[in-house]
């Protein structure tokens, strides 16, 4: 049973009752997750912007798109302009797929892994996990990698707050500590 599936059979009913709602509609779902990975002190190697892409490339299984600092800021010596960073937008069935492959092999690969926090939530409910290491991820080789970099998982829910974003992952099978 993919996740997606998972989420319409067990997680609706579940939290539909849970959390006391009286139509479907309001169970929160997971709308979007965005993936990147800043360059920091790399700005200045022209390669390892494109080493970053690659990856995230790898991992997510789409195209990212390059950022670009809005402002100069001379104290961390970057331009306006400068390409600073690299994201990724999942949706859809690629979202649901990025999303199983974190909670069933992403995780249980990290090294010094406890559970996740939940001070990760925002008050709209939404989660963010970094990490320091992309070799956690089963799609990247550690004999390709020069230099490993870390990046951040951003999950947007519909949820209204924290207490409904929780219960959704925690039903979705997201490991939080207690």
């Amino acid at each position: 049973m993919t996740l997606y599936e998972k989420y319409k059979k067990e997680v609706v009913p579940a939290l539909r009752q849970k959390l006391d709602f009286k139509n479907v509609m309001q169970v929160p779902k997971v709308t979007k997750i965005v993936v990147n990975a800043g360059i920091g002190r790399f700005v200045k190697e022209a390669n390892f912007i494109d080493m970053v892409e690659k990856n995230l490339t790898r991992i997510t299984g789409q195209k990212p798109v390059r950022t670009k600092a809005k402002k100069a800021i001379s104290n961390f010596k970057i331009r306006q302009g400068q390409e600073i960073g690299v994201a990724v937008t999942l949706r859809g069935p690629r979202m649901y797929h990025f999303l199983e492959k974190l909670i069933k092999v992403t995780f249980p690969r990290v090294r010094d892994f406890h559970g996740l926090s939940d001070k990760g939530f925002d008050s709209q409910g939404n989660f963010t996990v970094g990490f320091k290491e992309n070799v956690a991820f089963p799609e990247v080789k550690m004999e390709e990698l020069n230099k490993v970099h870390g990046l951040q998982v951003i999950i947007n829910t519909t949820a209204k707050n924290k207490e409904q974003g929780k219960a959704l992952l925690a039903e979705l099978g997201f490991p939080f500590v207690k």
